[in-house]
């Protein structure tokens, strides 16, 4: 009897779906039942081959050998994974099988994931592709009902195949033009590069921020603070001071005011949107100090660990019709201590969410992120872990309940001829507020029976002087908001490729900028002061080094829309392949040929143990590392690390500087305990915290921090002459 083959990207997709298709024998890296066969990528199981599969002589990173461009590009196994693919690639070429079904995301990568599989594996058998937004049952079942041919999705696949191939092209070429060039540790990309130009452009426009001297004129009377208003462009500042000194002497004569004008108007307020990976990570950051890549780490385990958050790596912020016969049992789900009032108003009525909940339209590779039907067990989630399902517990169930009301009043008074307004809230009914009380703004205005036409005393008018503000350093959370709307920073502001750069979702994917932003700071490109993020020497260097084009959000914007043609079947992909191939032999001559000079304004006089050249010190998210000035040897030590120990005297985080036997942890108040006294502390501390789990937090400090690089971390094979 035949069977169909089921591809899936993740295991836990692999498991839904094996459950819906009665798929319950099972096998190792697969389930199977009657009809079908459950199995599933880990991401990538296949990926662009290495520059020595083309040559061996590519394996030493030589500036001669550039351009490095294949006459036609080939894949290779993912070593790491190869287990996994030896298991699909066997179930596919099964006899018994006669149909694959793909069922991994349902978008462009996703595409990419299973084809490269498919074709590594030999498998030449028809192909159907499932095609959904969730994976409920419910949808689970109407999209098997509903397969369709896989030859609709042939140019997705060729899209995606041009868009790997050209970031491979341009991103290998370029970082190895850079590195043999200047004999530095140097990468570029596509996104890493405009990214760190985005920074550097914010930095910029803070230095050259010009602050201005500006006055406001307020005015109190009846308890309230009314602020002057030019009557003829209604704007508070002056910026003359003759006109500001002019306007204090004529109201220092006020003794009374006419109220001119009270409106009440009554207003609503709507929930905000459920959550997509970027505003997460955004809210994560401002109220938690969290990076985008912990932020990603932490939900990824409420989502495959715990199983009580939906798939996290998602652009969508609304759910599908189909899941609103859900909602129910996920409130059950979480209906417990503080959420436990605002459910019982939800389901005290009747359950009809509104478009900014329910919006098949506006609903991508996947839905925004929302509890699911598994009931928490909270003593089982970590403090980080229980920080961010609160988060998302509170803006799902804030979405389901009716509208903020309030009263929105400004009173307008006339005091020598001059206006002043005051303006406030009061508060009709909290509504989803009762759950996000920290999102209540504006002040309350106190009435106490002010009518048109009151003469009111005036108890003091005075200025108040101000400067203009520049922009601030960006944080995390603001500069993935940079990346996800990064139109503003455009050189050449074509408003169409602006709106296509933003409707394919700006510089990099939900999935990749956590990375992104992760891989500038291992590579010593940003550094963190404080919230903010600065660009480093090093990071300010290379953004001279390449070529310009390389750091204007202007390239993404020109490859999607082109890629959005090959996906609409108006471009050939050779033609695309062509262009980047021409374009990257162009920006490889002009690294050649640039005389700029590449100076290490680091360089310490330690000397490396491991080689014997110059140490350089570098800043990266975590504190202070000193690594070899030798691009060949990889060679570093870590000298200063921020931790998470508090000082017992001002309880702010403490520092951990020295090594081995030395370390030791010192405060800024000023406090310093050897690693020794440390550990016996905390041995004898109630908390229960042993010195096995202190040294096992130790370890883990002391690492680097991983990343997936979009060009598979062109560097880690570094061998220069």
């Amino acid at each position: 009897m035949s069977k169909k083959i089921v591809l899936a990207e993740k295991p836990s997709v692999g498991r839904d779906l094996s459950r819906v298709l009665d798929c319950d024998k099972k096998g190792n890296g697969y389930f199977e039942g009657k009809d079908h066969i459950i199995t599933w990528a880990m991401g990538h199981l296949v990926e662009l081959a290495s520059p020595e599969h083309y040559d061996k002589e590519y394996a030493t990173w030589n500036l001669s050998h550039l351009p490095i461009i294949p006459k036609k590009m080939h894949t290779q196994i993912i070593k790491r994974t190869s287990k996994q693919f030896n298991i699909v690639k066997k179930l596919l070429l099964r006899d018994d099988v006669d149909l694959v079904i793909i069922a991994t995301d349902a978008g462009r990568e996703g595409e990419l994931v299973a084809r490269w599989i498919i074709e590594k594996s030999g498998v030449s058998k028809p192909i159907k592709r499932l095609w959904i937004s969730s994976v409920t049952d419910k949808a689970i079942k109407n999209g098997f009902s509903s397969l369709k041919d896989g030859a609709y999705y042939e140019n997705l696949y060729k899209s995606a195949l041009a868009r790997a191939q050209a970031d491979w092209i341009v991103g290998i070429n370029a970082t190895r033009a850079l590195t043999t060039k200047y004999n530095a540790q140097l990468s570029c990309g596509r996104v890493q590069t405009p990214t760190l130009n985005l920074i550097a452009l914010r930095e910029e426009e803070i230095k050259s921020f010009n602050p201005r001297d500006y006055w406001e004129i307020k005015l109190t009377a009846a308890g309230n603070d009314f602020k002057w208003i030019d009557k003829s462009n209604a704007v508070t500042r002056i910026f003359d001071i003759s006109l500001k000194d002019s306007l204090i002497n004529k109201l220092s004569k006020c003794e009374t005011a006419d109220v001119t004008e009270i409106s009440t108007k009554e207003k609503s307020s709507y929930p905000p949107l459920l959550y997509d990976l970027t505003e997460l990570q955004r809210d994560a950051n401002k109220k938690f100090g969290y990076s985008a890549k912990e932020t990603l780490s932490i939900v990824q385990r409420l989502y495959e660990n715990h199983k009580i958050l939906t798939y996290p790596r998602t652009d969508s912020r609304h759910i599908t019709s189909d899941m609103v016969s859900t909602l129910n049992e996920r409130l059950q789900s979480i209906n417990y201590g503080e959420y436990s009032s605002h459910i019982k108003t939800i389901l005290s009525r009747n359950l009809r969410p509104g478009k900014h909940v329910v919006d098949d339209s506006k609903v991508t590779d996947h839905h925004a992120i929302i509890p699911t039907e598994e009931k928490v067990k909270r003593g089982n989630l970590s403090e980080v872990e229980e920080k961010i399902f609160d988060l998302v517990a509170k803006r799902f169930i804030s979405s389901l309940l009716p509208a903020y009301r309030y009263n929105q009043t400004k009173v307008t008074i006339v005091c020598e001829g001059e206006v002043f307004s005051a303006s406030g809230t009061v508060t009709l009914s909290l509504g989803w507020k009762a759950v996000e009380r920290d999102d209540i703004n504006g002040q309350e205005i106190k009435l106490n029976g002010l009518k048109e036409g009151d003469s009111l005393r005036v108890s003091q008018i005075y200025d108040k002087a101000e400067k203009t503000k520049p922009p601030k350093l960006f944080t995390e959370g603001t500069l993935l908001s940079a990346m996800e709307s990064p139109s503003k920073y455009m050189s050449k502001k074509d408003k169409r490729l602006a709106r296509l750069l933003e409707d394919t979702g700006g510089l990099g994917t939900v999935a990749t900028r956590g990375d992104i932003i992760e891989k500038l700071f291992s590579k010593f490109y940003i550094e963190r002061e404080g919230q903010y993020i600065k660009v480093t020497p090093k990071g300010q260097q290379l953004l001279k080094l390449v070529p310009d084009e390389l750091k204007e959000p202007d390239l993404t914007a020109q490859w999607e829309a082109k890629l959005e043609k090959i996906k609409d079947g108006t471009l050939n992909i050779g033609e695309f392949i062509s262009e980047i191939k021409g374009y990257s032999k162009k920006i490889i001559t002009e690294i050649k040929n640039d005389e700029t000079r590449f100076v290490h304004t680091n360089r310490t006089g330690d000397k490396c143990p491991e080689c014997g050249n110059y140490m350089l010190k570098e800043k990266d998210r975590n504190g202070t590392v000193l690594k070899c000035s030798d691009p060949d040897c990889r060679k570093r030590i870590r000298v200063e690390k921020a931790t998470n120990a508090r000082c017992p005297q001002c309880k702010k985080k403490m520092t951990l500087i020295g090594q081995g036997e030395t370390q030791t942890f010192v405060c800024k108040c000023g406090y310093r305990e050897k690693m020794a006294a440390f550990n016996k502390r905390k041995s004898q501390e109630k908390s229960g915290v042993s010195k096995k789990e202190v040294q096992k937090y130790l370890n883990n400090q002391n690492g680097d921090t991983g990343f997936n690089s979009p060009f598979a971390d062109a560097l880690k094979d570094l061998k220069l002459k």
